[in-house]
């Protein structure tokens, strides 16, 4: 299963009109939450940005001054990632650069693991979403309304139906809400 995961304002933007996503930063309850997650990851697509954002996991030794940290930082780096760039011409740890479609590598991912896979990075998610292939939608809704910025999901042009699957409100009132891709009969 393909997951597009992301922490997202009220108003639905992952970053606010300046690119920043400070009003984002998890609590210890939240963070062993998306430990948890990414452990069950097999594999990951993300964005330029995203990756270099996710990069302090793999060279920033401070990242592992507490137990939490070090147990994310090892649960990160042992991920196979696929980046899509068009302006790196190298990537560090255990990622490469995509050299095919997002259909086919997401695809490829999929197929290289039994476990599901996470998308992420808007622009990308988006190109995966417009193209069916997101399987899954968690949101992290963080209770802030930035009125404007990068959105979490593209512009559609029909609705895509939902399933709601799951939802849980932390500590930090941040509201967790998981969906499927309502299938029809005859998928």
């Amino acid at each position: 299963m393909l997951i597009y995961s992301m922490s997202v304002s009220v108003d639905g933007y992952i970053a606010d009109r300046e690119g920043a996503f400070g009003w984002s930063p998890p609590s210890e309850e939240l963070f062993r939450f998306h430990l948890a997650l990414v452990r069950e990851l097999g594999g990951y697509l993300c964005g330029r940005r995203l990756y270099e954002t996710m990069l302090v996991w793999e060279t920033d030794p401070s990242m592992r001054d507490n137990e939490l940290g070090a147990a994310f930082a090892d649960v990160w780096c042992a991920i196979p990632k696929v980046v899509f760039s068009r302006t790196l011409d190298s990537v560090q740890g255990n990622a490469r650069l995509a050299e095919a479609s997002v259909a086919e590598e997401a695809a490829a991912a999929l197929d290289a693991t039994d476990k599901d896979v996470s998308i992420g990075g808007a622009g990308l998610a988006a190109a995966a979403f417009e193209l069916g292939l997101v399987d899954e939608l968690r949101m992290f809704r963080y209770p802030v309304v930035v009125g404007g910025g990068t959105p979490f999901l593209p512009p559609v042009t029909e609705d895509v139906p939902l399933d709601l699957i799951e939802t849980r409100t932390f500590g930090s009132r941040v509201i967790y809400e998981r969906y499927g891709r309502a299938r029809d009969e005859s998928d």
